[in-house]
């Protein structure tokens, strides 16, 4: 019967579709290294980026062995990729996880049958909730939950793997940091037990997409130089080798026989121990521990070590992070600057114009000009550095004309994330005022999410107006060069003319 329902769908992903990672890149002759040459600790192996894949879609509708669920403990959980597995596995699934399974502690994963869903399998798993002050146990219980999964794959013999994210916005988990743990534990189990697997599919959604395609080139290079520069982008912590992360200040060293360690220490240079030292010694060492603790924080009564250690990576990652921000978008600066866009800029898309009422610069950008989906996404980005490089040297207002926009002039969200945080601190900086003409119900869901989880630091510089008139208060109309399909619209919707409250003239400024 499950079977009869599975056959009828058209929509089902197959996993010979799917573009292995080894595939991903041009294939290079290994480089020959000198025992001088400085290697990656996760060195460039064909045979290992041939068992993974990076997608983005429905976990739901992959034709594969197992799938794994991020779900809660008590396996109910609600959300979009939660609810489409349970809809699609069918009531079977739900009776199955809510009489069977039943719960499911932080860091452990458990079995199912897939019953509708295309998957055979499913694996629910647990991932904990991130907070900063307890970083060292969400760190140890996200890399629980892959291992666990993984080795359930290898007892099983599920050869076919759909991994999706176990670390979650919803738990408060930042994408990057768990893609890391899920990446690199996912290479270390590889390394020992790729006979066992036949593909592990990182399965994305717009919340991490970004994230692994930044980090998976880290622990599974495709080519020799990439291999060279993952060591400069990894992580201090890369774990051990089964890809757990080490904690240093929790690992206690037990001596064997303590008693003549300390004797040998204090042995004379002939080698010969005076008699009665050696019974004071031994009285000495049997009234205390055993345990050479050395430097650790236990000895010398520190506070929590996890708290020194937060404190320290803290005051470390934001020069670190600042320093590589500024460094790409340096090579993007160069690149834009000799690059060919006049393909880009015949669009007429983005502008500089005139001033506003305070003499800054202003930037236009129109929406409906913009072809997100047929664009060269690199090619637009290097433009928008080339024409607002030199305006973001002061202060500036970006005015966005939203008018007329449909679905294929909106870059998906991943993308905007990413342009977002490749731009120079002087873009968010000396940004006064973002106005945003003729927004939509829809678009103003879009700036409320974007502005509250991607760009935060200029949320309240964002402004709806609902009109050019609205828009002619902070700026003359002799200062922005306004389309002509604007006007008009403004026009259909609002009037030929219509009175602008006086409490919308001073909007922020």
């Amino acid at each position: 019967m499950e079977q009869e329902a599975l056959g009828q769908r058209d929509d089902l992903i197959d996993p010979s579709t799917i573009t292995r990672w080894h595939f991903t890149k041009l294939l290079e002759q290994p480089k020959e290294y000198e025992e001088t040459d400085q290697r990656s600790p996760f060195p460039w192996r064909a045979d290992l980026n041939a068992k993974i894949a990076l997608w983005h879609g429905n976990i739901s509708r992959l034709n594969v062995h197992a799938i794994t669920h991020s779900t809660n403990e008590q396996m109910n959980d609600k959300n979009p990729i939660s609810d489409e597995i349970m809809r699609q596995g069918g009531p079977g699934l739900v009776r199955e996880v809510a009489e069977d399974l039943k719960v499911c502690r932080t860091g452990e994963a458990k079995l199912s049958k897939g019953h509708y869903l295309p998957a055979r399998f499913v694996i629910h798993s647990v991932g904990p909730r991130y907070n900063i002050k307890y970083l060292t146990a969400a760190e140890s219980a996200l890399y629980s939950c892959y291992r666990t999964v993984l080795q359930i794959c290898k007892e099983t013999e599920i050869r076919v793997l759909g991994l999706g994210a176990l670390h979650t916005l919803r738990r408060n988990y930042p994408p990057d940091k768990g893609a890391h743990i899920a990446v690199r534990t996912v290479r270390r189990f590889l390394e020992k037990f790729s006979d066992s697997v036949d593909l592990i599919i990182f399965c994305c959604n717009e919340e991490n997409l970004e994230s692994y395609r930044k980090i998976l080139p880290l622990y599974f290079p495709r080519n020799s130089v990439e291999e060279e520069d993952a060591i400069k982008h990894l992580p201090k912590d890369i774990g051990n080798e089964e890809g757990e992360p080490v904690i240093k200040e929790r690992q206690i060293r037990i001596l064997d026989k303590p008693a003549f360690a300390a004797l040998k220490q204090s042995s004379s240079a002939d080698g010969l121990v005076d008699f009665e030292q050696t019974i004071d010694l031994n009285k000495e060492f049997a009234q205390s521990t055993v345990i050479d603790v050395g430097h650790h924080p236990f000895a010398s009564m520190q506070e929590d070590p996890d708290k020194i250690k937060t404190a320290r990576m803290l005051s470390n990652a934001a020069e670190i992070r600042q320093m590589e921000n500024k460094r790409r978008y340096e090579k993007l600066l160069k690149q834009a600057k000799t690059e060919d866009l006049t393909d880009i800029a015949a669009l007429h898309c983005l502008y500089r114009t005139g001033v506003d009422k305070f003499g800054r610069p202003i930037m236009v950008f129109i929406g409906k000009h913009y072809p997100a989906h047929t664009i060269d996404a690199e090619k637009a980005l290097l433009y928008l550095i080339r024409v607002m490089d030199p305006v973001v040297e002061n202060d500036y207002v970006v005015v966005y004309f939203h008018t007329e926009v449909t679905g294929k002039n909106q870059p998906p969200m991943a993308y905007m994330k990413m342009a977002y945080n490749y731009l120079d601190v002087r873009y968010k900086r000396n940004l006064k005022h973002f106005y945003i003409v003729h927004p939509t119900w829809w678009s103003k869901v879009a700036t409320w999410f974007f502005t509250t989880f991607t760009a935060s630091d200029i949320k309240g510089k964002v402004h709806n107006l609902r009109g050019v008139q609205f828009l002619y208060t902070k700026m003359g109309p002799d200062q922005i060069d306004v389309p002509s399909f604007v006007q008009e619209y403004d026009i259909k919707v609002n009037g030929a003319r219509y009175v602008v409250p006086d409490s919308d003239t001073a909007d922020g400024l």
